[in-house]
């Protein structure tokens, strides 16, 4: 493990951003629950935060392996594709590297929370899409928060630079507002230097590349997870992006929750939340059988 690399109690770092649970046993897993389970956090979310995902979804389903995958903001938002799936490319060398034991690929949930962590999930279909020439094979995808528009305007900006704020709080004396303008002015220029240079936004390719047969198997089921109160992903987003991937062909399924803010769902409503995934779980289950 190299020096810095981020922790998590029971998880080995493979990379800065992907870390993998050590003590999974797969001889003991239940022939129903995936293979393994791809948590792709939010944009500068702290170790031990995402860790909570993960020790979740180990009550859910015990034996499954785990992948955890951090999302500095810097990195999903800020580089083009081919260094946001190099990043991706530890994810895809580890499902490579699974053995079933009748030679078949393995089952996975992937899930991914807000726009970065969607960012990392839509890289990592990239990368599978480059080494396999298909997409990436799994059976369900959880997206907490997200998708939210992609494009730039002036309340994305203010929703955006306020989440880039909050996330970068400990690095600046000053107060948040002059943060906030300091980040507006990056999105911004970003947006001005990918316009210029021709190169597609991080967040467009992920909300294409989430609805392209070319990288997302119609084979995997999605639940959306949201609500109204989210200060940074209008619920309305969600809801469209949910109706268009269904008119896509892609099944679905959604949970709304009732005053919770940006990723917030799962702290205030744990039951209802991990019983929303099982759920979906089971659906998956019993379309295969």
């Amino acid at each position: 493990m190299a020096k810095g690399a981020p922790l998590i109690p029971g998880f080995v770092a493979v990379s800065d951003q992907v870390l993998v649970r050590e003590d999974a046993d797969d001889s003991k897993r239940s022939a129903d629950h995936p293979h393994v389970i791809l948590i792709f956090g939010w944009g500068d979310c702290l170790p031990k935060h995402v860790a909570k995902y993960a020790d979740g979804y180990n009550q859910l389903f015990p034996h499954s392996k785990q992948v955890v995958i951090l999302a500095p903001i810097s990195k999903a938002f800020f580089s083009n594709l081919e260094r946001r799936t190099s990043s991706m490319v530890p994810v895809r060398k580890f499902i490579d590297s699974i053995q079933t034991s009748d030679g078949s690929s393995p089952t996975i949930l992937a899930h991914a929370m807000s726009n970065t962590g969607g960012t990392n999930y839509a890289a990592t279909l990239n990368a599978y899409q480059e080494k396999h020439n298909q997409p990436l094979p799994h059976q369900l995808l959880v997206l907490d928060s997200t998708p939210g528009s992609p494009y730039m305007t002036w309340e994305n900006m203010k929703r955006w630079s306020w989440a880039m704020t909050v996330g970068t709080a400990a690095w600046f004396p000053w107060p948040s507002f002059v943060t906030q303008s300091i980040w507006g002015t990056v999105l911004l220029a970003n947006i001005f230097f990918e316009m210029f240079i021709g190169r597609e936004p991080a967040a467009v390719f992920s909300i294409r590349a989430v609805d392209d047969e070319t990288y997302e198997t119609k084979e995997s089921r999605r639940l959306y997870l949201y609500s109204k109160e989210d200060d940074l992903i209008p619920y309305q987003d969600i809801e469209r992006y949910r109706a268009e991937a269904t008119q896509k062909g892609y099944a679905t399924d959604g949970e709304m929750f009732e005053g919770t803010g940006h990723v917030g769902h799962m702290r205030a409503f744990p039951e209802k939340y991990w019983k929303a995934i099982a759920e979906s779980w089971r659906r998956v289950s019993q379309e295969k059988s």
